[in-house]
């Protein structure tokens, strides 16, 4: 069932898959069809896995940073090394651009210095949150994988499909 065609064309499957991937990373749950589920659960673990075997990969580099005043500094700044940039652009080809929402009772300018320097949020909270936590759970459990969680719920009214959550662990 996880390679099903869902009853839809291959564009329309595809995108149907990279929406469901790309709200699940950004929400954490999704509520869906049990087949939509499975196939949803196949890609997002290997896109995990992409970024765990990866997010360990940073080079330190120095830059020389020239101010207002023409004074020259040297920065250290860490940046992606190979296998890690291959993998966030493979992450970033198939995932939608999901953009950061204001908060309630936020202020804009809290909002923009929040939000200042990062393009692609969905992205980076796969680096900077997932990857370390299902890294340090790969240690403890010695296993990877399994990083959803599927609960059946009722069947929806109308053609009987058996609705289901699907969550990040």
């Amino acid at each position: 069932m996880a390679n099903s065609k869902l009853g839809l064309p291959t564009k329309e499957r595809n995108a149907l898959l990279r929406n469901q991937v790309s709200y699940l990373l950004w929400y954490g749950k999704l509520e869906t069809t049990e087949a939509r589920a499975k196939s949803v659960r196949s890609k997002a673990e290997k896109l995990l896995t992409l970024a765990i075997n990866t997010h360990d990969d940073i080079l330190k580099v120095v830059k020389t940073i020239k101010d207002e005043k023409g004074v020259k500094s040297d920065r250290e700044v860490l940046n992606d090394g190979p296998k890690k940039l291959a993998a966030r652009r493979a992450l970033m080809s198939y995932l939608y651009n999901i953009q950061e929402q204001r908060k309630e009772k936020e202020t804009p300018a809290s909002f923009k210095a929040r939000t200042e320097g990062i393009n692609h949020p969905l992205i980076e909270k796969i680096f900077n949150v997932y990857a370390p936590k299902y890294a340090e759970r790969i240690k403890e459990l010695g296993t990877g994988g399994g990083y959803t969680r599927i609960h059946k719920l009722d069947l929806r009214r109308g053609d009987n499909a058996q609705r289901v959550i699907i969550e990040l662990v």
